[in-house]
């Protein structure tokens, strides 16, 4: 199997049952309704882990663009090979987002409200504020491509790290999720959208196209903000990439506060 079949199946398995966790959570008739944050954040972790398992010896287990451009800056995986992983990736979640869609067939018509549907495919912020919502993904996505980069420094059992990177997907979830519904994952966000916007879904309403270039820019400059932390802390370098890197997270930050505090 070639890296891009890795990716894509990687990534379909990672959304079919992270996005399918959402739909028994919040769709009508479920015997999962109700379930709540915490089932949602455990099972996300838990399909990163089973994902990594799945393909990590095949295409490493990305599964993110996120990553991808993180671990491509950082040095650690060529350049060459990030539009195929991206494109693999982006694939993969539009039919992971599918089977989702097939897999609760009866439910759509019984859940009335158009955004708990779109919720099932992607995420949309508690609060709606612009840069505030960029930050929030921005700052998940920058522990977490950090996180794996600490995490891969370090010497585990054989078989632990997808347990181990599971474990901070959960601790993001629970820790930063609330704002936005922590994406992370510009392919894990898009793909669903775009399948949302394509499928026939009963009663289903507009899919919410000013927002999601949050979740794809917002990711890919915390992955980009991890990498650069990670060789600046543990390398000690750092690149003139990463100095604009930080520079455009402290303009981030300042953009997401002073917006607040006109308000």
């Amino acid at each position: 199997m070639t890296d891009f079949w890795g990716e894509l199946i990687g990534t379909m398995l990672l959304v079919l049952l992270g996005d399918g966790v959402v739909a028994g959570a919040i769709l009508k008739g479920t015997k999962s309704e109700n379930g709540g944050w915490v089932v949602i954040t455990l099972a996300w972790g838990l399909a990163v882990t089973i994902s990594v398992y799945a393909v990590g010896k095949i295409s490493g287990a990305h599964l993110n663009p996120a990553v991808t451009i993180g671990l491509a800056a950082e040095g650690s995986f060529p350049w060459e090979k990030v539009p195929g992983y991206l494109l693999a990736q982006v694939v993969g979640a539009v039919i992971g987002a599918k089977f989702v869609w097939l897999h609760y067939l009866p439910h759509w018509s019984r859940t009335e409200d158009p955004a708990t549907k779109l919720g099932v495919f992607c995420t949309s912020p508690a609060v709606r504020s612009t840069w505030a919502n960029f930050l929030s993904e921005m700052l998940g996505t920058f522990v977490l491509v950090a996180g794996i980069l600490f995490i891969g420094a370090n010497d585990f059992a054989e078989g632990l790290n997808p347990i181990v990177v599971g474990a901070l997907v959960v601790a993001i979830g629970m820790s930063m999720g609330g704002t936005t519904g922590y994406a992370i994952n510009p392919a894990r966000d898009f793909g669903p959208r775009l399948a949302h916007f394509l499928l026939p879904i009963s009663g289903k309403g507009g899919s919410d196209w000013g927002y999601a270039w949050i979740p794809i820019f917002g990711p890919i400059l915390g992955g980009l903000l991890g990498a650069a932390f990670y060789c600046a802390a543990f390398k000690v370098e750092c690149a003139p990439w990463a100095w604009v890197v930080f520079l455009a997270a402290i303009a981030v930050m300042w953009l997401a506060y002073f917006n607040e505090r006109k308000k």
